[in-house]
C-alpha cells in the first residue's frame, strides 16, 4: 500500500514533535518535513510535494489560510488538512475557502487524525464533529440573511476598508492586519467598525462572509 507523505507545520515545536511521536507507527503515513511558519511550509510543500499538509493557521510570517492559498495555486493536488485550536467560524469559513480539505480540533484523538489524513489524501473531506456544527450554523445564518446582498450591494467601501475586510476574510486578526497594512491596531478596529456600520454586520465572521460572497477575498 502506498504511503500517505505528510509536512506537518506549526509553529510549536512540541506540538510538532508531539504528532510526529503519534504518527510514527502508522504503518502507511510517512512524515517527510516539518516547518515551523507559514513561509516555511510553503517552500517545502513546493520542494518535497506531499500529499498531505498538516497546517496550523496561527503561524508567524504567513498565516495557515494564506499558505493553504499558496500551495493549493501551486500544487492542486496537495491536500490540506487544518489541525487548530480555533472554534472561530471567520477562521474556519477562510480556510475551507483557500483550499483546505479537511479541519479539525486539536484536541481530536490518534484514530481520527489517522482518519481525517487518509481521507483527505484520498481527495474527500473530513470535518471534526465540533467544526461541522460551525458549518452547518453558518449555513443557517446565511439561509436567514438572504436579503442581506440586496441592501448591501449599493454600499461603497474605500480601498483601505477593502484591504481590511480581504484579511479578515483570510483570517488575520487585527495585530496581523495592523501589521500588514502598517497601520495601528486600533486603526484596524476603527475601519472594521466602519464596515459593520456600513454593511450592517454585526460580527467579524459575518464580515469574512460578506467578503466571500461578493468576492472580495
Amino acid at each position: 500500500m502506498k504511503k500517505v507523505k505528510i509536512i506537518i507545520a506549526d509553529d510549536h515545536l512540541l506540538v510538532r514533535t508531539g504528532i510526529i511521536s503519534l504518527l510514527k507507527d502508522v504503518p502507511d503515513i510517512e512524515t517527510i518535513g516539518e516547518a515551523e511558519n507559514g513561509q516555511v511550509v510553503i517552500e517545502k510543500a513546493k520542494k518535497l510535494k506531499p500529499d498531505v499538509v498538516l497546517m496550523d493557521i496561527s503561524m508567524p510570517k504567513v498565516s495557515g489560510i494564506e499558505a493553504t492559498n499558496q500551495i493549493k495555486e501551486t500544487n492542486p493536488a496537495i491536500q490540506i488538512l487544518i489541525l487548530t485550536m480555533h472554534d472561530n467560524e471567520e477562521y474556519i469559513l477562510s480556510s475551507l475557502k483557500q483550499g483546505a480539505s479537511g479541519i479539525l480540533h486539536k484536541d481530536t484523538s490518534k484514530d481520527e487524525l489517522v482518519t481525517a489524513i487518509k481521507t483527505v489524501a484520498s481527495g474527500k473531506r473530513y470535518f471534526g464533529r465540533s467544526v461541522s456544527q460551525i458549518i452547518v450554523e453558518s449555513l443557517l445564518q446565511k439561509v436567514d440573511s438572504s436579503d442581506l446582498s440586496q441592501t448591501q450591494d449599493k454600499v461603497f467601501l474605500t480601498k483601505r476598508e477593502k484591504e481590511v475586510l480581504y484579511l479578515i476574510a483570510n483570517g488575520l486578526s487585527n495585530q496581523e492586519i495592523a501589521e500588514r497594512l502598517g497601520i495601528s491596531a486600533r486603526t484596524v478596529d476603527t475601519h472594521k467598525t466602519n464596515l459593520m456600520q456600513k454593511l450592517n454586520i454585526k460580527t467579524t465572521a459575518a464580515l469574512a462572509r460578506y467578503a466571500f460572497e461578493n468576492n472580495l477575498k
